[in-house]
């Protein structure tokens, strides 16, 4: 019919010429589906793939078509077809071949193909259906998938790691694995919005400010940074712009959850308690917030800070059915009668669900056994003491010095390192926290202990006698207690195909590291972790690019175990400042 010329009233009529290419054929697929008839579409759509048979979609269009009529393994061959030859990018085949696979009963099959559209597709269309699917392989398997990451929520995954490790007050581990972000996602302002209230909370105020304006230049009207800097103005008593940022946030009523509570905390942190009230008082109609006894606390708070001491009152009293345990209601209680009594002057209250300091440290003296497991790892408790080792009086920072030292974790040894090597410090409350992480640091690594009498500073780590390089290179020969102290460098010269400049620079620190602590390595994971580390850290002295993300995902490990291992040899042998 193509072509065919008709007479008519003695003229030449063209009839409209029909172009059979692939849209044609596509496009009667559809139609075809559209009117039930399935076995044409598949014929449609064959001959759209015969018109282009580069065009990824036809194939796929006639592989579910396949899959739809049951015959799965014929679909199969086609998908795998497209991702051998036609486009290897189209990782959604992955996907649609699991599907393919669970139904004749191939879970293994089926989870091996799905593990791989979780790992390498970027877009995540399909995820809400591949976490369903996972359920069931996991349900037929009897175990869980052996997932190593899932790619399109990359950055989402590794934020809400770092959320969690910041609710959990671990700050310096969750700065170390948003610092490993931010190359890679320079959009994602919630994580950046975190990472400076990471370095907010660990004391490093000039950074904090810096991440902060970062965001403000992407998006100037950002609620969470805009909150955070109201926060560090005031701590830099910069009234002038605080009243500003006040003006600004006066003015903003949100609706979101979070960002309600962001405001209203930092409402009341900065004293405008009356705002602070009214966003509390809304959160507590929701819902899910209503039995939340800290959210009733600082409401409480910014009614008694209003003298709405009636309201305050029933909120302490709704606190303390909420959480019967905690101390913390009781406590504001008695407050609260002693100045309605007159017996006690009324002061400002400020937002945090624990007692105040002085109140923690008689208790704790009355104990007699230091601080309780329990609020060792209460992050509000160590964001307080960060707090106060920051901004206390003399007599406040010394009591904090040394309850960090009965918690003593990373995060306090690094909370103590920063205290120490900060300009201006009374000099007698830096040598009380020397002693304190010199005493953590034997405790932690009972190997450095020798004759050495100062607190081990870094400055007091280089003087540690090392061992020699050949005593070192003799691990291999099986001298030393520890083969797998050469198995770290081994495997880093294994991953990386270093040219020798920078294996020379790899086996430089990796020995002075060895020789100034010697470590323990007990498995194949620390190995791993020590040779990620190693490589980074190396490249970066050698100004090489590279970031935490692409060296973990090299060694299929987490960009916060590489940004973990690496800073632990950049303390010991200061290479170079890693910062992801």
């Amino acid at each position: 019919m193509k072509g065919k010329l008709v007479r008519t009233e003695g003229h030449l009529a063209n009839i409209i010429p029909i172009h059979l290419d692939a849209s044609f054929f596509f496009e009667r697929a559809v139609r075809s589906l559209d009117r039930n008839h399935v076995d044409k579409a598949l014929k449609y759509f064959r001959k759209a793939v015969e018109y282009e048979p580069e065009n990824p979609v036809n194939h796929c269009n006639m592989a579910g078509i396949l899959s739809e009529k049951g015959d799965y393994k014929a679909s199969n061959a086609i998908l795998a077809h497209v991702l051998d030859v036609v486009d290897p990018s189209m990782t959604e085949c992955y996907f649609y071949m699991a599907n393919n696979y669970a139904n004749m009963d191939q879970f293994e099959e089926a989870e091996r193909a799905l593990v791989t559209y979780l790992e390498e597709d970027t877009q995540g269309q399909f995820m809400t259906e591949a976490e369903e699917m996972m359920e069931l392989l996991y349900y037929e398997l009897d175990r869980p998938a052996k997932l190593n990451r899932i790619k399109s929520r990359q950055g989402v995954v590794e934020h809400d790691q770092a959320r969690e490790l910041l609710e959990e007050g671990k700050f310096a581990q969750a700065a170390e694995l948003l610092e490993g972000m931010s190359p890679d996602y320079p959009d994602y302002l919630a994580a950046r919005n975190n990472l400076a209230l990471a370095y907010y909370y660990m004391g490093l105020f000039s950074k904090a400010k810096e991440t902060i304006a970062e965001v403000l230049e992407q998006e100037p009207g950002n609620l969470h940074a805009l909150c955070n800097l109201a926060i560090f103005y005031q701590n830099e008593n910069r009234t002038d712009q605080v009243l500003l940022l006040i003006k600004k946030l006066l003015a903003i009523v949100p609706f979101q959850h979070e960002q309600v509570y962001k405001l209203a905390t930092t409402m009341g942190i900065l004293g405008q308690h009356d705002s602070a009230y009214i966003h509390f008082r809304r959160l507590l109609k929701g819902e899910e917030t209503a039995t939340d006894p800290a959210l009733a606390h600082y409401a409480a708070v910014a009614a008694f800070n209003t003298e709405r001491y009636d309201i305050a009152k029933r909120l302490w009293h709704h606190v303390n059915k909420l959480d019967p345990g905690s101390e913390v209601a009781r406590y504001y209680l008695d407050g609260l009668d002693a100045v309605i009594q007159g017996v006690q002057e009324p002061s400002k209250l400020s937002y945090h669900y624990h007692l105040p300091f002085d109140e923690q440290f008689k208790q704790w003296e009355d104990y007699g056994n230091g601080i309780p497991e329990e609020m060792k790892n209460d992050p509000l408790i160590r964001s307080s003491f960060f707090w106060a080792l920051r901004h206390g009086d003399q007599a406040t920072k010394l009591q904090v010095i040394h309850a960090l030292g009965m918690i003593g974790d990373y995060e306090v040894q690094q909370a103590l390192q920063l205290f120490i090597n900060e300009p201006g410090e009374e000099p007698a409350l830096v040598k009380a926290a020397e002693a304190v992480l010199h005493d953590l640091q034997r405790v932690e690594h009972p190997e450095l202990n020798t004759e050495v009498s100062q607190p081990l500073t870094p400055e007091a780590l280089k003087t540690i006698p090392k061992v020699s390089k050949n005593e070192v290179a003799g691990i291999r020969l099986g001298k030393e207690t520890s083969p797998h102290w050469q198995a770290v460098v081994d495997r880093a010269l294994q991953m990386s195909e270093a040219r020798a400049e920078l294996q020379q620079e790899m086996e430089r620190i990796w020995t002075d590291y060895v020789s100034r602590v010697r470590p323990d390595l007990s498995g194949s994971k620390q190995i791993e972790g020590w040779a990620a580390g190693l490589e980074y850290l190396a490249s970066k002295n050698r100004n090489r690019p590279v970031t935490y993300q692409s060296i973990a995902e090299r060694y299929g490990i987490s960009a916060s175990t590489v940004s973990k291992y690496a800073r632990q040899l950049n303390q010991i042998c200061s290479v170079t400042p890693p910062n992801g």
